[in-house]
């Protein structure tokens, strides 16, 4: 009677465990219909967001505006410095001057806004069920203030 060495009877094993695993399926699609609404969160989507035409003009605006104050800046400052006049008093007074005109014509937008303002009533009818969400947000930044509620 012939014994087979350890070795080869490890290597019959080993084939005979590889030749069962591949025999067995590897996948399984499941047809069943999916439901239309459940209780999964929704799921950002990549890419860009939507915008509306107008935040789209705006951001051209302020894009272009941004352009036009660099290169003015830049020709300001180029100028002040080659004529050896840039005198800092002067170059303050310079810089605070639109702000100083901007601020009260500001404040009057505001409160002339904040008197204008009129809430709207919306209804909205849905047939099936709805998932509402709340999202409260506060922001601040140059003075203005946004409350998201």
């Amino acid at each position: 009677m012939t014994t087979t060495p350890a070795h080869l009877q490890q290597a019959d094993h080993l084939i005979a465990a590889v030749e069962e695993a591949l025999a067995a399926p590897t996948s399984y699609r499941d047809d069943t219909p999916l439901p239309r609404y459940g209780t999964a969160p929704p799921v950002p989507q990549p890419g860009r967001p939507p915008m509306s035409s107008k935040a789209v003009d705006d951001t051209w605006r302020m894009l272009g505006a941004s352009a036009v104050i660099a290169t003015t800046g830049g020709a300001a400052s180029a100028v002040l410095w080659a004529s050896g006049q840039a005198d800092p008093t002067v170059i303050g007074l310079i810089a605070a001057a639109p702000l100083a005109v901007a601020a009260p014509i500001w404040a009057l937008a505001r409160l002339v806004k904040a008197a204008t303002k009129t809430t709207t009533e919306h209804h909205h009818h849905y047939t099936g069920p709805v998932r509402q969400q709340t999202v409260n947000s506060h922001s601040r930044w140059l003075g203005k203030t946004t409350n998201n509620l």
